[in-house]
């Protein structure tokens, strides 16, 4: 158990240097968190590759009326995965579908001109990107941001998580290049188990650690 999310950072950082540095050192390295837990941890990995950090957002598609089982996740680039299974269990209608991933697509472009606040965003191609999260449960939101940073053409692309269940990194796993979590509790109910202390993290927050990252207003 971590104790929170910076301890959670630094010790997936010393795990993913040991995973990026060796095969790639020529090549530009990007560490992309996924907002919003995903960046206090995302700090730690930048610091440690001595890369630069940005960010990216992704977001779940909830059932109508049960808002945490997801029935597929978006993310930027026009990504839209969803879950048949889970859409034909829930019976949520095209209708709803498609209400639900607006209503998503509005706060995820919210959220990404918020924190990048006209900031271009990074060029990917041809790099090294690490894509970080504080953990990961269904791994819906991840495989959406996974399946977003590859429409931008990396040389090879890392998933890192602190925590995840080992059936859902088992699938990511095979989405990527690499792929470093250092816990994967059984059984598994949410991220949060793998941390003591684990309040959600604010706008503000990932605003002020963005513009220490790109020193913006110091």
């Amino acid at each position: 158990m971590f104790e929170d999310r910076n301890e959670a950072g630094r010790k997936l950082a010393k795990a993913v240097a040991e995973t990026v540095d060796a095969p790639n050192a020529d090549a530009k390295v990007w560490v992309l968190a996924l907002a919003r837990g995903g960046v206090p941890v995302a700090t730690h990995v930048a610091a440690q590759l001595h890369a630069p950090l940005d960010v990216t957002v992704a977001r779940k598609l909830g059932v109508p009326g049960q808002p945490e089982w997801a029935f597929g996740a978006i993310a930027p680039g026009g990504v839209a995965l969803l879950d048949d299974e889970v859409i034909g269990a829930a019976h949520v209608t095209k209708a709803q579908q498609q209400d639900v991933i607006e209503q998503e697509t509005k706060e995820m472009n919210r959220r990404f001109e918020h924190y990048r606040d006209g900031r271009p965003e990074p060029d990917l191609e041809d790099a090294v990107v690490v894509l970080v999260d504080d953990g990961v449960a269904t791994g819906s939101t991840m495989r959406a941001a996974v399946a977003s940073v590859q429409q931008r053409h990396p040389a090879w692309l890392v998933v890192a998580v602190p925590a995840g269940p080992r059936d859902t990194i088992g699938r990511l796993r095979g989405e990527v290049d690499a792929l470093v979590c250092l816990e994967r509790p059984s059984p598994f109910y949410a991220v949060g188990q793998a941390y003591r202390s684990f309040p959600q993290v604010t706008d503000e927050e990932v605003q002020r650690t963005l513009a220490s990252a790109w020193g913006v207003g110091g």
